[in-house]
């Protein structure tokens, strides 16, 4: 940051290109440029813009980086030994947030193993402008002064924001890539979900939703697969379980959130989104349904539930 400053305040610069390392996380590289910097009091903003985000995938590796179930530690690229990312994390992080994406190394790929690879990133960034490319070669006009970058609109590229938002990206069924938005207005049974979870449909690439526990029932989980790995954290309280004047309030301020409030439950509900390949959905949706609470469950005290799920942990 400081030294973006220095070159600027030294002139004759027109445009600047960062390489960030490869173990970069996008979202604060961004804010670098659209933010404050409130330890050093540097504020890019009025010197500079964030003009487009840049992610370039090895399309040679990808499919086994995605899968390896490896973590920065695992592979010594770590910052330190806290450092416990996963490859297949990042990976998905820097492709959600990219404006463009260059799939490099296309000439080690047939055609439709790359038209495959192709389709599945559209499935996690419908947005980005996608380029397949050898060695990199690129015009400079698709990377450069694009003015594509928008904070606002790239937080919301990710494709499982979209699908939840019911912005669906139509299907090529040549390539077997689909996605489908699993909802339930019941809860899971903790144990069922966990067997669930430990038995992970094969054809299932990335996943990401809220869940709705029923022996956790006043804290909203967020499920999250890439790759090999799943993991569950806490999404913060159902507005459901808010002090009733709290309640009231975010009610009244958020007129999607009334459409969508249930009488009984509120706004407690299980929304996940699914991209997978040659994916069964009604074997999903089926599976995941025997994981829910049966009638006679729904009526019993949740609390005594047997929930063997890992314990949520703040986001």
């Amino acid at each position: 940051m400081k030294e973006v400053e220095r070159i600027v305040d030294a002139g004759s610069v027109d445009y600047i290109v960062i390489e960030s390392s490869g173990i970069s996380e996008p979202v604060p590289v961004a804010q670098t440029f659209t933010y404050i910097d409130e330890e050093t009091g540097i504020d890019l903003t009025k010197k500079c813009k964030l003009d487009t985000m840049v992610t370039v995938v090895d399309a040679n590796r990808f499919w086994e980086d995605y899968a390896s179930g490896e973590s920065l530690l695992d592979r010594k690229e770590g910052t330190d030994e806290s450092d416990t990312r996963e490859i297949s994390d990042l990976l998905v992080d820097q492709i959600e947030f990219a404006n463009v994406i260059i799939l490099n190394k296309v000439e080690m790929l047939q055609k439709v193993d790359l038209d495959e690879l192709v389709q599945f990133m559209r499935k996690l960034n419908s947005d980005a402008t996608i380029l397949p490319t050898s060695f990199s070669n690129v015009e400079l006009s698709t990377i450069l002064q694009t003015e594509k970058f928008d904070f606002e609109k790239v937080s919301q590229y990710a494709g499982w924001i979209k699908e939840l938002n019911e912005e669906h990206t139509p299907e090529t069924e040549e390539y077997g890539v689909s996605s489908f938005v699993y909802r339930s207005r019941k809860p899971f049974h903790p144990e069922r979900l966990m067997n669930w979870l430990e038995d992970w449909p094969t054809d299932v690439v990335r996943a990401k939703g809220f869940i709705w526990v029923a022996s956790r029932n006043n804290m909203a989980g967020l499920i999250s697969q890439s790759g090999s790995l799943v993991t569950i954290q806490g999404a913060g309280e159902w507005v459901a379980a808010y002090p009733e004047d709290e309640r009231k309030q975010t009610l009244l301020e958020d007129p999607e959130l009334q459409e969508k409030w249930d009488p009984k439950f509120g706004d407690r509900m299980t929304e996940l989104v699914f991209i997978g390949i040659d994916m069964d959905h009604k074997e999903v949706k089926d599976s995941l349904d025997k994981c829910l609470l049966t009638d006679k469950e729904m009526t019993q005290d949740w609390s005594t539930l047997y929930d063997p799920l890992p314990q949520y942990i703040e986001a």
